[in-house]
């Protein structure tokens, strides 16, 4: 009975879930293991268009984040999936601090 009602909440909490859309800020963890924070254009079958991607790295004060590109011309890069081990949704507290970096509007 247990794993019955259990196997209904995991269904009903993906139900519940909403997919990823454009504008979303999502978290790519590379199959390097690297990580970035950026915002979801587009995601196609062999490739995912990102914009303002940062890279989340772990410094003195905890984590921060920096430019993935520091020379890049644009604002939106296109990457492989092959090279994606996996796609989420960004915590919140982390989309808002991203957001607040690339925008300067502050999210409460």
């Amino acid at each position: 009975m247990q794993a019955h009602t259990n196997q209904k909440l995991i269904g009903i909490n993906m139900l519940l879930q909403k997919p990823m859309a454009t504008g979303d800020v999502v978290s790519i963890k590379f199959i390097n293991g690297e990580e970035i924070i950026a915002r979801l254009d587009e995601e196609g079958a062999d490739t995912v268009t990102v914009t303002k991607p940062l890279t989340v790295s772990l410094g003195p004060q905890g984590l921060g984040m920096i430019p993935f590109l520091f020379l890049g011309a644009k604002d939106s890069i296109t990457l492989k999936q092959s090279h994606i081990l996996a796609m989420c949704p960004s915590k919140k507290d982390a989309a808002d601090q991203y957001m607040q970096g690339t925008t300067g509007i502050a999210l409460a």
